[in-house]
């Protein structure tokens, strides 16, 4: 099979008989072999109906349904599990995302061998105070932290080659960073294609300017698992063993003068009199409770169950 195209939706009943026509008329004329998987995350209106007269007059049709609402994340988990397309795109189903797109994304992964090509709503027909601004910020932000050259790195439309998607597990609210799980999956060669964004037609956003800061901590949560989820103890107990340090210098520091002080008849101020000191059995305290914890992290690392998960791109014998 040539493409799998992976829609989550969540109350887009109104939607979904127009996309579903559309995705036809965009891919038939190529000739590709494509299957549309639909992802209903747990909606309470009549989405699951919908897509299930659509499926009952398009064999192409097929469809998974949360009993609840459990995120975009989960929803792109078990399409891209379901998937069986050599290539697999992702598209959401508010119709702000234009299936003509597809064609050329695909040639992009077959002829140009990227592994993934993103989307870049460069014109974009969201609210600029609410949408736009903050999504400038938070890809600026994106690019600086992850090293990865994309202008929109949560764009629902996106093309994989299979091997990405089932080398990769998105969870929590990671769709967001789907371009950087699969670079440190080892999957290097992202593009990006400007495409054509269109205003909602039915309905609202489902999301709130709230996910700008929870994209935020979690872009935080996966670099720093990245770099340190296996290795712990390099962060913990390397900071930890430097403020013991610095703490442990500054008691013997304050010490050793008071006795030279009281050695030479000078007045001296005694050492549990001065803030210095407290502030340094503080940081012996900090420091060694640190590194206990990384070694307590290392601990739990090495006897994790995915410690030695790699992912091998070649064989011979």
């Amino acid at each position: 099979m040539d493409l799998s195209i992976v829609i989550s939706l969540y109350n887009e009943e109104e939607s979904l008989r127009e996309l579903a026509a559309w995705i036809d008329r965009a891919l038939e004329p190529h000739g590709y072999e494509y299957e549309i998987i639909m992802v209903d995350d747990g909606s309470t209106d009549r989405s699951w109906d919908v897509i299930t007269e659509l499926a009952a007059t398009n064999p192409r049709i097929r469809a998974i349904g949360f009993r609840r609402n459990y995120g975009k994340s989960a929803a792109l988990y078990c399409g891209f599990e379901a998937a069986q397309g050599d290539i697999v795109v992702t598209m959401d189903a508010d119709l702000q995302d234009s299936p003509e797109e597809i064609p050329e994304m695909v040639r992009m992964i077959r002829e140009e061998g990227y592994d993934l090509v993103s989307g870049w709503k460069k014109k974009r027909f969201d609210n600029v105070a609410t949408k736009n601004l903050p999504s400038k910020f938070y890809n600026a932000t994106a690019r600086k932290v992850t090293g990865i050259r994309l202008h929109d790195m949560n764009c629902g439309l996106k093309a994989y080659r299979n091997e990405v998607v089932k080398n990769i597990e998105v969870y929590g609210d990671m769709h967001r960073f789907i371009p950087y799980l699969a670079k440190n999956a080892g999957f290097n060669k992202i593009g990006e294609k400007v495409v054509h964004h269109q205003a909602r037609k039915y309905g609202k956003s489902k999301f709130g300017v709230s996910r700008f800061l929870h994209g935020f901590l979690d872009l935080l949560t996966i670099w720093f698992l990245q770099i340190f989820g296996k290795k712990p103890m390099h962060l913990f107990g390397g900071i930890g063993t430097l403020i013991f340090f610095i703490g442990a210098i500054l008691a013997v520091w304050l010490m050793v003068a008071k006795l030279v002080a009281q050695a030479h008849g000078e007045t001296f101020r005694a050492v549990t009199d001065q803030p210095l000191f407290f502030l340094a059995l503080v940081a012996v305290v900090l420091g060694a409770m640190l590194f206990l914890t990384g070694f307590l992290g290392e601990m739990i690392a090495r006897n994790a169950s995915g410690r030695n998960d790699y992912n091998i791109k070649r064989r011979i014998r």
